[in-house]
């Protein structure tokens, strides 16, 4: 039985607001900690198939042109090798994620520095490595590769779809009391996830079982099978535990491909596992960024205008483009208002979401401005963006579904104490080091995307989800056993969820930070039905159910759940997906950073002395869960305002710091004292569950609040990210 509902309004009388047993929204531990702990959870490269061979890649050494000859014979002649695999359904890159289609298949041309070419299959990994890293290529190259998104030489493709004009801005600047024009830059990230990339590929005649590394897997279902030519059906994916994604894990990548190629023709399992370098060199990059922000006020820094312009890059013939301007639609007001997007197709490693796509880099920027404008108009920070909330969405004239921007602006500042602060530059020191305060707003589009869980109540009072949804570290396992035993009466020990099986419903899949709200949302429908079926069965109606601790109670009668099973099960499949509510109201999820940081006056160095952040995403499903991603999201806040860059030369588009030693993450010295404070919200426009997304609302202008922290420690105000101490100390009066 499938209980189905599409998301047209809001969602009357939720369920969650009557069973209230405190089990949904507690900081319950995740139930497949231990096996992460003790090392006995599976992960990709862990199945070790009996007969699996190792599969490792010939990369380009050109920068772009094509391939033309591979040395076949010698390589067969080494030791160990099974076979040299160069197939033209071989992927240039990683596919988008929810494309559902093949990404660009080269054949033999090539578009970036070590572009996967070729696949070298061997009995051991050591043995493939050491043939992929020496056998002969013949190329043809081509002289006219582009790596600099700036240079004159590089095609800049505007993009109509992204463009806005509103008003009349070149008036609002005009006539301004205060004005900001301003360019912002920032850098190349790659999102480094724990785990490297990796599949293995095995056949049972025509079906291809697929163990791999992903994060949305009915798309990757999808995507694999166009990319080989066989029908979906062909295809089973499992990924039941993947060491984190940030985006790196959307679509189906090169290795997935090339191991189910090797492994048909080998008829044995083949694994093919990116090395690190391999990673951050084939494998998505948020795109670098110009930003140019235009903010116009009147004498009390109320915005009359604003603009955002940004350039991005991508591959050739790649659609997707940072999406840089997508708060900034909807945070502010201001009547006057100009928006545009370049594209600048480059032979570089392909750009693709990494956490937070758009607001990630675009709250950055404009954040930064936002303090530059308080600093020329002296209002306060905080002050200056209360005054700037609009009524309502400032370019559609709909209302907002919930906003808890205000409180979250207003809670922050109270809990860190920002009526302490100094705003005159330079003016608090301790010993050598300058002391600053800064603040920014988070702000983050919240969606929810169709999926599906099947819930089954067993004969014993047990339940069992299952859901091809992945947990990429954010908590799955945990919020679906919660909702479930929320919802059945059960505790969630008696609750078992089964993830990351295409055999079983299509879930969302985890990304856009859609994934808890949509997928729970299905379990959500899936309990709410079996709810209804035991009342029946007890001769009433499910409203007046009340299920807890295995008991069943309505109209005044209690009976064992067992009792009401009587031997059998009862079984529902929960399917959701978007309708038109999210035309008819902004969904969007807000809240603050409020950040200090100690500017060394003789180095530059920076270190963040302690941050803090208040949010408002909806219901908050595990507080624990949400807690740690809002707190890894601004540790990676950190890393982008001080220290985070992926440098590619711009002679041959190589990257120059393609491993973790050289590529500067925040580390645990880095972090400071970090707090965290979720406001309560219900969102009845959202979800069922009237919850909305938080694993990314956590990074969405927290670099901002340290950039910001920066100028009022030192007087140096850095566009030019990461702020690290060369550029801090060329500005910085001693």
């Amino acid at each position: 039985m499938k209980a189905s509902l599409t998301m047209d309004g809001p969602v009357e009388s939720p369920l969650l607001e009557k069973t209230n047993r405190g089990i949904v929204g507690s900081s319950m531990n995740r139930p497949e900690g231990k096996l992460k702990v003790s090392g006995t959870a599976t992960y990709a490269h862990e199945w070790n198939l009996p007969g699996t061979a190792f599969g490792v890649f010939v990369r380009a050494a050109i920068s772009k042109g094509r391939w033309t000859e591979i040395d076949h014979g010698w390589a067969r002649q080494q030791p160990g090798v099974l076979g040299v695999f160069a197939d033209k359904r071989f992927l240039r890159n990683p596919a988008q994620g929810m494309a559902g289609e093949a990404p660009v298949q080269p054949d033999k041309a090539i578009a970036y520095l070590g572009q996967p070419i070729a696949l070298v299959v061997a009995e051991t990994f050591e043995q493939a490595r050491h043939i992929a890293q020496n056998i002969g290529v013949t190329y043809a190259a081509d002289e006219d590769g582009v790596f600099d998104p700036e240079a004159s030489n590089v095609e800049h493709e505007f993009m109509d779809d992204q463009h806005l004009d509103q008003g009349d801005l070149d008036e609002a600047m005009k006539t301004s009391a205060y004005s900001i024009d301003q360019v912002y830059r920032t850098p190349n990230h790659n999102s480094a996830a724990m785990e490297p990339h990796c599949s293995v590929a095995s056949w049972q005649g025509d079906k291809l079982t697929l163990r791999g590394s992903y994060q949305m897997l009915k798309f990757n279902k999808a995507e694999l099978a166009d990319c080989l030519g066989i029908g979906p059906d062909n295809v089973r994916i499992l990924s039941p535990y993947v060491g984190g994604g940030f985006g790196s894990k959307l679509g189906i990548s090169p290795e997935a491909v090339a191991a189910a190629i090797a492994s048909k023709e080998l008829d044995r399992p083949v694994a093919v596992t990116l090395t690190r370098q391999q990673v951050f060199e084939t494998t998505m990059r948020r795109s670098e960024t110009r930003q140019r922000v235009r903010l116009a006020s009147d004498k009390d820094g109320k915005l009359t205008g604003i603009g955002h312009d940004f350039l991005a890059s991508n591959l050739p013939e790649e659609s997707f483009l940072e999406p840089v301007l997508q708060a900034t639609h909807f945070i502010y007001g201001g009547a006057n208002r100009r928006f545009s997007a370049e594209a600048a197709r480059l032979n570089r490693t392909c750009a693709g979401s990494v956490r937070a796509p758009g607001e990630a880099v675009g709250m950055q920027a404009l954040e930064i401005a936002m303090d530059e404008l308080a600093v020329a108009s002296g209002v306060d920070p905080v002050e200056l963006r209360l005054r700037n909330i609009p009524e309502e969405h400032p370019e559609s004239d709909i209302p907002y579904s919930s906003r808890k921007f205000a409180e979250a602006l207003k809670e922050g500042a109270e809990r860190f104490g920002w009526e302490k602060r100094n705003p005159e530059p330079g003016a608090v020191r301790d010993g050598e080091w300058l002391i600053g305060m800064g603040m920014a707003s988070a702000a983050r589009v919240n969606m929810i995307m169709e999926a599906e869980a099947r819930v089954t109540l067993n004969a014993d009072g047990t339940a069992l989800v299952q859901t091809d949804m992945t947990d990429i570290g954010t908590g799955t396992y945990a919020i679906l056993t919660q909702i479930a035993a929320e919802l059945l009466g059960l505790a969630p020990e008696q609750v078992e969820v089964r993830l990351g099986d295409t055999d079983d419903p299509p879930a969302s899949g985890s990304g856009g930070s859609f994934g808890a709200a949509s997928v729970g949302s299905a379990v959500y429908l899936a309990c709410q039905k079996i709810r209804e079926d035991i009342a029946k069965r007890l001769g009433g109606s499910g409203d007046d159910l009340d299920l807890a601790e295995g008991q069943a109670k309505l109209d005044g009668s209690e009976t064992p759940l067992t009792a009401v099973l009587d031997g059998h099960e009862f079984s529902a499949t929960g399917h959701i997906e978007p309708g038109e509510a999210g035309e008819k109201v902004k969904q969007a999820t807000f809240g603050s950073y409020f950040a200090e940081v100690a500017v060394n006056q003789y180095t530059g160095e920076t270190r963040v002395r302690r941050m803090h952040g208040t949010f408002g995403a909806g219901r908050i499903l595990n507080r624990k869960t949400a807690t740690s991603q809002c707190l890894g999201a601004m540790i990676w806040g950190i890393g982008i305002a001080l220290t985070e860059e992926l440098v590619f030369d711009l002679r041959d588009g190589h990257i120059v710091n393609n491993d973790l030693a050289e590529y500067h993450l925040a580390v645990n010295l880095d972090a400071p004292q970090i707090d965290v404070v979720l406001l309560d919200e219900r969102d009845d426009w959202a979800s069922p569950l009237q919850a909305k997304g938080i694993g990314e609302l956590g990074i969405c202008g927290a670099a901002a609040a340290v950039i910001n922290a920066i100028y009022n420690a030192t007087g140096v105000r850095v566009r030019d990210l990461p702020a690290t101490l060369d550029k801090v100390i060329a500005e910085l009066e001693v």
